[in-house]
């Protein structure tokens, strides 16, 4: 998402978290996957391969619905993927350890990650400007007993102010580490936002960055930026391992052939996700997946053998298959709009071909 936000309108709202309990919910499965579109032109695949008329956007969108149920993590992912969605602006939750290891700091409609690793930290993503490091990374970090002059490495998700915006606060204050795709590099050095980081560390696909014992794989899913990353790391909640991803960037991006690359990144990344045994979901816009509900819900049963974020390795793969079916669908939706703008080209010449015409009479 951009900074402020230009990708998707902001709407200021003062409502908190929904009280929802998540406690011990399972995913409503449903069992065929969806496919994935050859291009806009095309039939769908897949579960509607045979279909006597080619599918709509809208069959899309159903089978999403269909697959979320009433799960409000897939709600909400449906919500945010909806063409026209409004971002809202949550109050912001107090700093919180969601894992023995992990930490987020969050300004409300988007969160900094804080891996907390034996040889110091990995950010990823700063929030959207120097002041928001200053005034609410940093003394999260302290009020969790983590100390911010270990921040290592900072990871940026994506170009977007509201990712990148405390990274260079940090990099002064502390001497971490800026690591971003060389694509989003290029693309801050060409449209020379404010509070841009000084180019620093490119991450390469698969980079794998080990702090302490920690080891974070970085893997390329482009779409929502040229050069958007999607982070896979390992966890613990009460001493036990799991795994958790990180879907770098959420909002499809305008441009139809863009939305496809996103599409080709979602089915890529699920099968990356599904080979590390991904069981634990995490977001950088925690709108968009329950997150700050998950949050609440944590932070007033912080002994909990049932962490909220835990949803198990086949429920990570259905909140990929909600956010393929919405794409899918926003790419279809594309062409209906572009067939019908089209179609209405050719009725307008048309009639015009017939309309009978009076000469003008020239005085």
């Amino acid at each position: 998402m951009t900074d402020p936000t230009a990708d998707m309108p902001l709407a200021a709202s003062s409502e908190g978290p929904r009280h929802k309990s998540l406690t011990r919910r399972r995913f409503w499965q449903v069992g065929a996957a969806v496919a994935v579109s050859a291009g806009t032109a095309s039939l769908l695949h897949g579960q509607f391969a045979g279909a006597a008329t080619a599918a709509t956007s809208q069959d899309y969108f159903d089978r999403a619905a269909k697959l979320a149920g009433d799960n409000p993590i897939l709600t909400d992912l449906i919500t945010a993927l909806t063409s026209g969605f409004t971002v809202p602006h949550p109050t912001a939750p107090d700093p919180l350890k969601i894992f023995d290891d992990l930490a987020v700091l969050s300004v409300g409609w988007v969160s900094a990650t804080a891996i907390l690793t034996s040889g110091g930290i990995i950010l990823i993503d700063s929030l959207t400007s120097p002041s928001d490091a200053q005034n609410t990374i940093v003394p999260g970090l302290k009020a969790l007993g983590a100390d911010p002059s270990t921040i290592k490495y900072v990871v940026v998700t994506h170009a977007h102010g509201d990712h990148f915006g405390g990274a260079q606060y940090l990099a002064d204050t502390y001497g971490a580490r800026v690591l971003m795709s060389p694509a989003d590099w290029t693309t801050l050095a060409t449209s020379k936002p404010a509070n841009a980081p000084a180019r620093d560390l490119d991450i390469s696909d698969g980079q794998q960055l080990t702090l302490g014992t920690t080891t974070v794989t970085l893997h390329y899913t482009p779409g929502h930026t040229p050069g958007t990353v999607s982070p896979i790391f390992p966890v613990h909640w009460q001493g036990t391992a799991h795994t958790a991803m990180l879907w770098g960037g959420t909002n499809p991006p305008t441009a139809t052939t863009d939305k496809q690359t996103y599409l080709s990144s979602a089915k890529t990344f699920g099968s990356l996700m599904k080979r590390a045994g991904v069981d634990v979901e995490l977001s950088n816009h925690p709108f968009c997946d329950y997150g700050l509900e998950r949050m609440q819900e944590l932070s007033g049963t912080p002994d909990t053998a049932d962490n909220p974020f835990v949803v198990g390795t086949s429920d990570t793969q259905l909140f990929m298959q909600v956010v393929r079916a919405m794409v899918n669908g926003r790419i279809l939706q594309d062409q209906e709009s572009a067939d019908s703008a089209a179609a209405g080209t050719t009725r307008a010449v048309a009639l015009a071909a017939i309309t009978p015409r009076t000469a003008g009479c020239g005085c």
